[in-house]
């Protein structure tokens, strides 16, 4: 490990806690620290994914309490907003898993900078307050019956948590791993994608019990979810700290130019001058490609699964229109599985081939990504009418492996070509992509599907021409991807820039509360690291022990 050089000017007096300097850490800390840190804040916010375990039970509230009935065609959205008179529809509470990406996006771009100035303590600790408290508020919107709290509290509020959240770790596990980049961020994002693999079930188990005659126990559900979520995340955002100026793993050495990492840049580049960068908007149109293919498919999952092998999924020779209600249950049983297993490849697919981008370098990764892909996609035509539901479903799990991998690759990707002095703030403009993505890939996915079955094409062909479409989607992420090249010079920042921004992101040679005190220097001790990783280890074991046993439906 470098020398750690004492600055005298920096002490504990004057400085908060939640100070960037007061995060920096002394000669012995363990970085295998930082990574549960990262997953506890990860691994909550990802519930994101799983709210529509929600959806039921509160469309049905009134109906429940037998106080109402579910609202009229005519009642619109903004109506339902203030309604008590009946329950919200299905389609209304969309609304807040479609506001929580947008805000994600929105609050990853503009305060992307000011992260980067703060560190990740006080980061994660915004975060916190904004998600959990915006469930809290969306609790008490549940008990009133009014939905203009719940958008404010968990689509509004929560979202700008689940944006600050998102991005809190990324410049730090770069900084701590720069021999492992896409390992460190793919362990964190990770944890958003395994998220709902945790939170789902237990939402399920806590309204099982909480729940009575008259009430579905979903406002309760929110109150006991949102206390274990502050816990768990408090303790990532303290458990956060940063490495001293000029640090770097013991014996590694960044590596010499090769072909794999001849764009892996010692530079910076300032946030500021991102956006007239061609290289920034090449990686937003690669990683808004990859994710609007992918989020069509894993939106549509389950229905493409049942409407195109139909009756064959229990055996039965007939299509989906021909099956009575007892199948289209039993069908619909398997393809939950289905999606139980999709989960579980968008999941590893974040770690392995986020790790595997640090051997074959993030340009060649992404490649992989558009010619694999774009195979795959072109191949479930033809599997889905020959009824290979083994190639189908092969081929489908292998697309949201690399769907969830673009979203992990291209932190250490923003890493490589802009250097990592502002790689949060830059990764948290880069998320604009993903909000984008997340209109392009349901609107070409659904409204496509809707049109060819008005044409009167039959349910089980009605995929087929959206995956050509997507194929396309994935050849323009292709051709921006071989695009990118090295930086120029002129963008990046001097010496005397650098060193001024470094003096504005409170970047010390010591740290004054870390760094000081009994036991300042010691290494960390082992069984600390072991318990961290404990304690976010289990709940994830926990979650994808559920999680297989969905998918188990789907193997019988």
């Amino acid at each position: 490990m470098s020398t750690v050089l004492t600055d005298p000017s920096v002490g504990s007096a004057g400085s908060s806690w939640l100070d960037k300097e007061r995060t920096i850490a002394a000669p012995g800390f363990n970085r295998w620290l930082v990574p549960p840190s990262a997953l506890a804040i990860h691994l909550c916010i990802g519930m994101a994914y799983g709210f529509s375990v929600f959806w039921l039970p509160l469309s049905k509230m009134l109906q429940t309490a037998g106080a109402g009935a579910a609202c009229a065609k005519d009642v619109g959205f903004l109506e339902q907003l203030t309604t008590t008179s009946c329950d919200w529809s299905v389609a209304t509470l969309g609304w807040m898993y479609t506001l929580f990406f947008v805000f994600l996006g929105c609050a990853a771009a503009i305060w992307g900078g000011w992260l980067e100035r703060a560190g990740p303590r006080k980061a994660g600790l915004v975060s916190a307050l904004c998600w959990c408290g915006g469930m809290l508020i969306s609790a008490f919107g549940i008990h009133t019956h009014q939905f203009w709290m719940m958008i404010l509290g968990s689509g509004v509020i929560g979202g700008i948590g689940l944006g600050l959240g998102y991005i809190s770790p990324v410049s730090t596990l770069i900084k701590w791993f720069p021999d492992r980049r896409g390992m460190a961020t793919g362990m964190a994002i990770m944890g958003f994608g395994g998220g709902a693999m945790i939170g789902s079930p237990l939402a399920v188990e806590l309204m099982k019990r909480f729940a009575t005659p008259t009430d579905p126990g979903v406002m309760q559900t929110f109150v006991v979810m949102a206390l274990i979520y502050f816990v768990f995340m408090v303790a990532g955002a303290l458990g956060y700290r940063v490495p001293p100026t000029g640090w770097k793993p013991e014996g590694w050495t960044p590596p010499a130019a090769q072909a794999n990492n001849a764009m892996i840049t010692q530079r910076h580049v300032h946030v500021k001058k991102i956006w007239g960068i061609p290289q920034f908007w090449l990686v937003w149109v690669v990683l808004c490609m990859n994710v609007t293919a992918g989020i069509g498919v894993i939106g549509m999952a389950s229905p493409m699964l049942q409407e195109i092998f139909g009756g064959a999924l229990i055996g039965v020779q007939a299509k989906y229109a021909e099956l009575d209600k007892t199948q289209l249950a039993a069908i619909a049983a398997i393809a939950g599985g289905f999606t139980a297993l999709l989960s579980l490849f968008n999941i590893g697919g974040r770690f392995v081939w986020a790790s595997l981008s640090d051997k074959l370098g993030r340009k060649l990764t992404y490649t992989v990504f558009f010619v694999l892909g774009g195979l795959l996609y072109a191949s479930l035509p033809s599997s889905a009418a020959a009824g290979h539901k083994l190639a189908f479903v092969g081929a489908v799990c292998l697309i949201l492996s690399m769907y969830g991998g673009g979203f992990a690759t291209v932190p250490a990707y923003l890493g490589d070509l802009f250097g990592t002095q502002f790689v949060g703030a830059i990764h948290g403009r880069l998320l604009t992509a993903w909000a984008t993505a997340g209109i392009l890939g349901p609107v070409v996915v659904n409204y496509m599907r809707d049109y060819q079955l008005s044409q009167g094409i039959p349910r089980d062909q009605v995929y087929n021409q959206t995956m050509y479409i997507l194929v396309g989607i994935l050849a323009i992420g292709f051709i921006a991807n071989l695009l990118v090249r090295p930086v120029a010079d002129k963008h990046f920042m001097t010496d005397a820039e650098l060193a001024v921004e470094k003096k504005l992101a409170h970047e010390k040679a010591a740290a004054s509360e870390v760094g000081s005190g009994p036991g300042a220097g010691k290494a960390t001790p082992v069984a600390l690291v072991v318990l961290a990783w404990l304690a976010v280890g289990l709940p994830l074991a926990w979650g994808i022990y559920k999680t297989l046993l969905s998918v188990a439906k789907f193997f019988n």
